[in-house]
């Protein structure tokens, strides 16, 4: 639904509402003096295909900017027009201009509309005959110039305005040869008719010039019998199944469209049953294109309107004036209905006059076209209803809206609900729809506004919610206050439940701007002012903040709340979306507070038998809603001191109760989908009966909870991987609610159990063991923190082992229970092991959890063991690593440790321009360099264009400082020599590595090493690269090649190595290595002069660069060869593996 009556000024909630809020609005055509200059530079641009294509963009970038606001362009439309118009008629002006000049006249129309911009067009006589002799020199079969013809056609549409008989225009018909001449008439229709069966925009424009010549006085005395026939002899013969039929039925029926709805009735009254027989024996609607049945829907109506005297019902509601003025002038009652009622309608006949028999054919025709699967076809029939209507009698139109309500009908499709949606909200607009009728068309509008049906895995409906904004809409602008003023509480009420709570986002803001509407024009809506400011178009975006923050501000109205609670409870905690129905129960919860008495006397005896029903729908957004209200009560109940079960009947605490057993007697919980609901469901109520201390202590109940428990986090490897994280998340926090509460004394069996289970063969089993450890009060683990931490529990669980190497995830969450224990047990230097953390024990927790620092495990995940270094981290590395998460949490943990330091309290880690700069300082200390450098190397290797940047740039700003200090660079080198020589095998390092290494070496930071004759960096440098060669690994072959090149501003006998080196790599087996290698050696003796002697450079940068190194490598090895002949490098060898046989 598109409604322009918006606000402009406010602030979304969504993401995807912020474009649209901050969307600027034009003030007028400021690019005109650009738009004068293009145009007056085609006759020099056209010519060059890059310069034309340029100017052709540009112009099309400015105009396209005014797509919704192209009234800002009529001031200036003219102006443009003539400048164009001056070139195409310039009898030097090339072919190419011509054409160039008409896509210019193309694009302003698209843009502007081509009923409003073809009316510039000149259309004096003298331009009649030119515009008809360009057209026909046009091949309709050219693609390229299709702009040229549909400008064309445009304009001599116009010219067929002229009031002369072109008859006048003919003159003496006999040509120099002595042949007639084709009359003018003549030529015109057969361009007519010959544009209307080609398959580009030219057909358009061609049923436009069909309206306008066939409606001329001369023509249609002697062509418009001629053309209909001819136009239904085409349709009669063509069918729907070849591309070529449907393109010559489209062109037909636009043409008759057009014809019907701009020729007199008079003139076209003889002819329309029988179009109208051809149309039905044709049986359009039953097409399989969609535009066809648009257009036969279209003809029909306007069949409809021929048969039916042009008049204005008498009998139609009439709200005010249509002239603003006359309204703010508060004109009398008598002057109104003047202004309202043309003279036509004063002067007209009776109101009972024969009806056609064809109209009842036609309404028929237009009432199925409601129930039509596509929605151009229902819109173009409701609009058809709307306007057949409004000739009807007051009886007749009566029988016509009550067939329209028959679409509204739960035996019918969603496509005949939209369809009936849009023909009343047709009828309304249109004073069709009179007062009396309201209260059958109200609940019609109430259903369609929530109406839905589920489809597979999805719904349909959404389309049927938009249309019956869109009525609601229609019908603030068409009724009296006075007559919408007891439908007023149902309709604000349903529109405001849409506004927030539909799940989509375009029903969400049709809803908003349709209230916003009734409230502007009807000012009955209770605090209608107060709810747009928090429900405005924008606002109304964001889904989390409809449910969870609008909806509490709208039910603080009392007019409201009842409606809303109601609407949540029957339509949406049994949704099929289970996003939708969690927010509906976080909703309720909410809610809660504005109506406590309805919630626990009505809502909470009415959703507990639909928890047990036999609907999962039902049940699981059921079981959440009891919990969400139930702990929203208690809440109440703590701030006035009173006990939950005051609140609620003790039939409810029953019912409450025993839900567990009646799920697990019906095996509800156990398997497939119907557990992956239902088991979080219940760990939810579990939770929140724990949180609202229900009086349920030493009770049976309680063993079933646990129960309940810890099977789930047993049976967490036979539900999806998609919902495992949350159902484990929800059992844990169940379990904490549940031993907080419940529990008094310490159960042994229960920490020995989890213990136990973090030697389970199933991973998940691990996890949930793990986190059920971390997450129980600190009365049960005291005294027990040696078994829960360190001698065989969550220590041994985070450890890597060769057959445990996959359980990435269980050694995660193993750290994150030892981490949350430790924190609970709290710390005291003299105090037990076995209770605190103390000097006895900190050493093993510290080093478990620093231990956790080099789990590198890999899988098809990428790196799944940085799951653990998350929970601890290696300060100095992760702070300056590339993944942003991981350093802003070694960053947070490293701020936590210098907390002396108060200005870098607000220093943002995710930020690289911000944290690199810090963090490269490091490197200033000799104990934290390696670390530091080692982090640096996958963010300034990395690929991430933010981190390579701001992280090269704090790493170069450092070697710069450091570049007089040759002890300073000479450890920094050391540390390199030695990342390398780690990690010389681990592509994770050394492909990064390189990388860096390449641009530290492109810039020059170790200038001062090359003054030296074989410095000891390079020659060790150049032995690990020679290992790094030996990869397979394109990407790291590519890399290790530019650090060669880059070797090649060392001094001495080392140069000569790295050359060798080079040579081998421009025979390398991989065709794309030895292409890379020899552009990259270019590179490298453009930029080092002195590496050759200057007879051969030319020679031999000829070579490097004419060469197809990709060729095979015999011919590569010729030239390879050559090349070590100039640079005085000895000729590789190729070396023979000799294979022994073993003798038999």
């Amino acid at each position: 639904m598109a409604l322009a009556d918006t606000e402009n000024g406010s602030n979304g909630g969504g993401g995807d509402s912020e474009a649209i809020a901050i969307a600027s609005v034009l003030g007028g055509f400021s690019e005109s003096a650009e738009i004068r200059a293009l145009i007056a530079s085609l006759p020099e641009v056209h010519g060059d295909l890059v310069t034309r294509e340029s100017a052709t963009q540009r112009f099309l970038v400015i105009m396209n900017r005014y797509q919704e606001q192209p009234h800002l362009l009529d001031p200036h439309l003219e102006w443009m027009l003539n400048m164009i118009l001056d070139l195409v008629r310039n009898e030097k002006s090339p072919p190419l201009l011509v054409h160039l000049g008409f896509k210019f006249l193309y694009i302003i129309s698209k843009v502007r509309g081509y009923k409003a911009f073809m009316q510039l067009f000149p259309h004096e006589v003298a331009d009649v005959q030119p515009v008809l002799d360009l057209l026909s020199r046009q091949d309709p079969k050219d693609t390229e110039i299709w702009e040229t013809r549909y400008m064309l056609l445009l304009w001599l549409s116009m010219t067929c305005l002229i009031p002369f008989d072109l008859s006048r225009l003919d003159g003496h018909l006999e040509s120099d040869g002595g042949q007639a001449r084709e009359p003018i008439m003549d030529r015109i229709l057969s361009i007519a008719k010959s544009y209307l069966t080609v398959s580009d925009s030219s057909r358009d424009a061609a049923s436009v010039l069909v309206s306008k010549f066939m409606t001329r006085p001369d023509v249609k005395q002697k062509r418009l019998g001629d053309f209909l026939d001819w136009s239904l002899t085409t349709i009669s013969h063509s069918n729907d199944q070849s591309v070529a039929d449907i393109v010559v039925l489209d062109g037909a029926l636009q043409s008759l469209a057009q014809l019907f709805k701009h020729g007199k009735r008079e003139d076209l009254l003889q002819y329309a049953p029988t179009v109208l027989q051809c149309l039905e024996q044709k049986r359009i609607s039953e097409s399989s294109q969609a535009m066809l049945r648009k257009l036969g829907v279209k003809l029909i109506q306007r069949l409809g309107l021929t048969f039916l005297k042009p008049r204005l019902a008498k009998w139609r509601y009439q709200r005010g004036s249509r002239s603003l003025a006359a309204n703010l002038a508060a004109s009398q009652p008598a002057v109104t209905v003047a202004a309202v009622t043309p003279e036509v309608e004063m002067q007209e006949q009776e109101e009972d006059y024969d009806i056609p028999e064809e109209v009842e054919n036609i309404i028929e025709h237009l009432l199925v076209g409601l129930k039509d699967k596509e929605t151009i076809v229902r819109w173009s029939a409701a609009k058809g209803i709307g306007r057949v209507t409004g000739r009807l009698p007051k009886e007749l139109a009566d029988e016509v809206v009550g067939s329209v309500l028959d679409c509204f009908s739960f035996q019918e499709t969603d496509n005949t609900w939209h369809g009936g949606c849009l023909a009343l909200a047709e009828l309304g607009r249109r004073g069709l729809l009179l007062p009396s009728r309201l209260p059958d068309v109200v609940p019609l509008i109430l259903k369609s506004l929530i109406y839905e049906e589920k489809r597979g895995a999805c719904s349909v409906g959404s389309n049927v919610r938009d249309a019956a904004c869109y009525i609601c809409w229609s019908f603030a602008r068409a009724y009296e206050p006075a007559e919408l003023k007891p439908f007023v509480t149902q309709i604000a009420s349903a529109l405001l439940i849409t506004a927030v709570f539909d799940r989509n986002v375009n029903c969400r803001r049709a809803a908003s701007a349709a209230f916003q509407e009734n409230v502007g024009r009807q000012g009955t809506f209770p605090h209608g002012i107060d709810i747009l400011t928090a429900a405005d178009y924008f606002a109304v975006g964001n889904l989390n903040n409809c449910y969870l923050t609008i909806s509490v501000y709208i039910a603080s109205f009392p007019e409201y709340t009842n409606a809303m609670i109601d609407h949540l409870v029957s339509m949406k905690i049994n949704h099929w979306d289970g996003v939708i129905r969690e927010l509906a129960t976080k909703a309720l919860h909410n809610l809660t507070p504005q109506a406590p008495d309805y919630m626990a006397a009505t809502v909470l005896p009415q959703l507990l038998p639909m928890a047990v029903g036999i609907d999962l729908h039902g049940r699981h957004g059921a079981i959440l809603a009891c919990a969400e209200i139930t702990h929203a009560l208690s809440k109440l109940g703590t701030q006035s001191n009173r006990p939950l079960v005051d609140l609620i009947s003790s039939e409810c605490v029953d019912g409450l109760k025993n839900l567990h057993q009646l799920l697990c007697v019906n095996v509800f919980l156990h398997r497939g989908f119907g557990g992956e609901l239902m088991r979080p469901a219940m760990c939810s109520l579990i939770e929140k009966m724990s949180l609202s201390k229900m009086p349920f202590k030493d009770d049976p109940v309680i063993t079933g909870w646990q129960w309940l428990i810890d099977d789930t986090l047993k049976s967490l490897h036979l539900m999806s991987t998609g919902v495992r994280d949350d159902i484990k998340d929800a059992a844990v926090s169940a379990l904490a609610a549940l031993c907080e509460e419940y529990y008094q004394t310490q159960p042994d069996i229960l920490i020995s159990q989890y213990v136990a289970g973090l030697k389970s063969p199933e991973m998940l089993t691990r996890c949930g063991s793990a986190l059920a450890l971390g997450c129980l009060p600190r009365f049960l683990i005291h005294e027990k923190l040696q078994q829960v931490c360190l001698q065989c529990g969550l220590q041994q669980a985070r450890s890597v082992t060769q057959k445990e190497e996959s359980f990435a995830e269980a050694r995660r969450d193993a750290v994150k229970a030892l981490a949350q224990v430790c924190v609970k047990a709290g710390a005291c230097s003299s105090g037990s092991p076995d209770s605190v953390l103390c000097s006895e024990n900190v050493t093993e927790v510290f080093g478990a959890l620093l231990d956790s620092m080099n789990d590198y495990t890999t899988d098809s995940r990428g790196d799944v063991g940085a799951w653990v270094k998350r929970m601890m981290c290696c300060l100095a590395q992760q702070a300056a690593e590339k993944i942003d998460r991981y350093r802003a949490h070694a960053g947070s943990v490293l701020l936590c440790l210098l907390h002396i330091i108060p200005a870098l309290l607000f220093l943002n880690w995710n930020a690289p321009s911000q944290a690199f700069p810090y963090i490269t300082q490091l490197l200033r200390l000799p104990q934290y360099q390696y670390h530091t450098l080692l982090g640096l190397t996958v963010s300034v290797g990395g690929i991430t264009e933010s981190t390579v940047h701001f992280s090269s740039q704090s790493l170069f700003g450092y070697l710069k400082g450091i570049q007089q200090n040759s002890a300073a660079l000479g450890q920094f080198g050391d540390t390199l020599l030695s990342i390398l020589k780690d990690n010389l095998h681990n592509d994770r390092v050394s492909v990064p590595f390189l990388k860096m290494l390449d641009q530290l070496l492109a810039n020059s930071c170790f200038e001062i090493f090359t003054t030296q004759e074989n410095h000891q960096f390079c020659v060790d440098l150049l032995a690990l690269c020679k290992e790094v060669k030996k990869s397979k690994d394109i990407t790291k072959l590519r890399s290790c090649s530019a650090v060669f090149c880059g070797l090649m501003q060392f001094q001495g006998d080392v140069r000569k190595k790295v050359l060798s080196q080079l040579m081998m790599l421009l025979c390398h087996s991989f065709p794309v290595i030895r292409k890379t290698t020899a552009g990259q050696m270019y590179e490298m003796l453009l930029t080092y002069d002195d590496v050759i002697d200057p007879e051969v450079v030319d020679d031999v940068m000829t070579l490097l660069s004419d060469t197809n190194w990709e060729s095979d490598i015999a011919t590569v090895r010729t030239h390879r060869n050559q090349l070590c002949d100039w640079l005085g490098v000895p000729r590789p060898q190729v070396v023979t593996k000799v294979i022994e046989m073993c003798p038999s």
